[in-house]
């Protein structure tokens, strides 16, 4: 399954990236967000326990976060959970007038017979890309809020 989402948003990356990789304070300004904690990493790199919600139903993971603000990207990969093994980045592409952001899911799920159908018709569509889209936009809102 792979899946990219764009928002352009009316703000500079440089005012978006911080925001976005601050994924400790995501439940403050994410409504969906439930938690997001550190986990001890064996290689020192960012591992976070997080969970969200679809709708009314919780979903968790395990990921570990790598801000790239030199490439103006963040990429993430699950540890844990149902999509264990996804790779995720988030892209910051300068635009006149501010900055079309992407999100870009990979996933394979190694399950037999159903894995790839559960991947690109429930997993993706249903969990990743609704709650990614959620994410995009109230970021969004948030950036171009006037008071910013």
């Amino acid at each position: 399954m792979k899946s990219e989402l764009h928002v352009v948003m009316r703000a500079p990356w440089e005012r978006i990236f911080p925001l976005a990789a601050d994924v400790e304070g995501w439940p403050q300004i994410l409504p969906h967000y439930r938690y997001v904690k550190p986990v001890p990493d064996p290689n020192g790199e960012r591992r976070f326990a997080m969970g969200a919600r679809r709708c009314l139903i919780p979903v968790t993971w395990e990921a570990i976060q790598r801000p790239l603000p030199d490439r103006r990207t963040i990429e993430f990969v699950h540890t844990g959970g149902v999509t264990k093994g996804m790779w995720v980045a988030w892209r910051f592409e300068p635009i006149e007038g501010g900055t079309d952001v992407s999100i870009e899911h990979r996933l394979e799920l190694g399950w037999p017979l159903i894995g790839d159908f559960a991947a690109r018709r429930v997993i993706g569509p249903q969990f990743i890309e609704a709650i990614a889209g959620r994410t995009l936009r109230r970021i969004r809102q948030l950036v171009e809020a006037p008071d910013r």
